[in-house]
């Protein structure tokens, strides 16, 4: 069973998440090469890659874990060719939203649980703090939601992934660590995002501060390549993740590439 808890990385934030018995979509975003992917106030960013799969692609999901509502995230793909029927998970913001599509979509305020059980396995989804922008600009943009993913069998979690979402690092972070003080492995924003001339996403050091903060075993950087408003390449947070000496096994797959999110795995 533990070997099976995998990502496999789809582009953006889109991943496919395994663990256990479970299999959830992240920040569904299917759009194109040359697309524009709009993010309100009459914002866009020209998308530079493809998505690894198609939605048709998608395995049977249990879930989709929805960080927030911009065309980054939950595009117009995805509003067209997803299954409806499967349970979103997202901020009471997006949900508004999702629901009047005809998706059913749950709304999870902060340290909000929602538990998915099957097989005799549960899986459940905590949100957690995100900060997507301070002042002025945090007011104007989506709220953000990060999430902790617990599986838990026999009674006993036996798997936790923190997802960072579209998040500064500060405090908030060491709030999600005194409440999951054992995350096994976190999924990362990064990007260095450039909104109205603001950083919206981590950059480099910010998102090694972030480890260092969170202390996962394993870290998965997502979110860093896929649009022109990324501005802070991978290279930067690995060459400073090294710099930093950080204990954390960093693990980071190429569109299409699946990783294993067990501590001490070598792949699947």
């Amino acid at each position: 069973m533990t070997t099976g808890d995998r990502l496999h990385f789809i582009g953006t934030a889109t991943t496919v998440m395994s663990l256990g018995s479970f299999t959830l979509l992240t920040d569904p975003n299917f759009l194109h090469r040359g697309q524009r992917a709009y993010l309100g106030w009459g914002l866009s960013s020209r998308r530079l890659t493809n998505p690894a799969i198609e939605p048709e692609a998608l395995p049977t999901l249990d879930a989709v874990l929805l960080s927030h509502l911009h065309g980054d995230h939950f595009d117009r793909v995805s509003r067209e060719r997803l299954d409806r029927s499967t349970p979103v998970l997202s901020t009471p913001h997006a949900v508004r939203r999702l629901g009047s599509w005809g998706f059913d979509a749950h709304a999870l305020e902060t340290w909000d649980q929602h538990t998915l059980t099957k097989a005799g396995e549960q899986l459940r989804v905590t949100a957690v703090p995100a900060v997507h922008a301070r002042g002025l600009l945090g007011k104007m943009l989506p709220p953000v939601m990060g999430s902790v993913l617990e599986h838990i069998a026999d009674g006993q979690v036996r798997r936790c992934v923190y997802v960072s979402g579209d998040t500064l690092t500060g405090a908030h972070v060491d709030e999600v660590r005194d409440r999951f003080p054992a995350i096994d492995a976190a999924v990362v924003h990064l990007g260095g995002t450039r909104v109205l001339l603001r950083t919206v996403t981590m950059d480099g050091p910010m998102g090694v501060d972030f480890v260092e903060r969170s202390r996962p075993k394993v870290v998965v950087p997502v979110h860093h390549d896929d649009y022109t408003v990324f501005r802070s390449p991978l290279g930067d947070f690995v060459e400073r993740a090294g710099a930093a000496g950080l204990a954390a096994d960093l693990r980071c797959p190429a569109r299409g590439e699946v990783v294993s999110l067990a501590p001490g795995a070598t792949g699947d």
